[in-house]
């Protein structure tokens, strides 16, 4: 059991400019979207009519949701209304990294000129007391794991 890795540590680094790291926005309650998948073709050839090639095309990535309390202030906040309202983008690398109980890191990624593309804002209800919840979206040309 040992072995295993718990989710529920980890850390989400913003790097302005691909350069210097964003320190408020770096605490989420959830991370999704991790995954990559070998998109196929098929490729018939000329005479054979039992099967088809099935060959490697690219690699498809889903969009990087990050979902924390609503904070005041925070420069991805300003990124993203940039990019909704504006339609201005500034991409920049992220780092997702998952730590072990003694804030370790245990394995990472990057991805690669992430840039906003949703913003997601939980209800309002007056008969609830509950946190705002943000649910941003990133979209990213490559993503990069990092052997730790």
């Amino acid at each position: 059991m040992d072995d295993l890795v718990l989710g529920f540590r980890f850390g989400v680094f913003f790097f302005a400019g691909g350069v210097v790291p964003n320190p408020l926005d770096i605490r989420f309650q959830k991370v999704s979207g991790l995954s990559g998948e070998v998109a196929i073709k098929s490729v018939k050839e000329g005479g054979q009519n039992l099967y088809t090639h099935r060959l490697p095309d690219r690699v498809d990535y889903k969009n990087l949701v990050l979902q924390r309390g609503r904070m005041m202030g925070s420069p991805l906040n300003l990124e993203f209304e940039a990019a909704l309202s504006a339609f201005k983008f500034a991409p920049s690398n992220v780092i997702v990294t998952l730590l072990s109980e003694d804030q370790i890191p245990l394995t990472a990624w990057t991805f690669i000129q992430a840039y906003p593309v949703k913003w997601t804002m939980s209800d309002l209800n007056a008969e609830e007391n509950a946190l705002v919840i943000d649910t941003l979206e990133l979209a990213y040309a490559r993503m990069l794991p990092l052997g730790l």
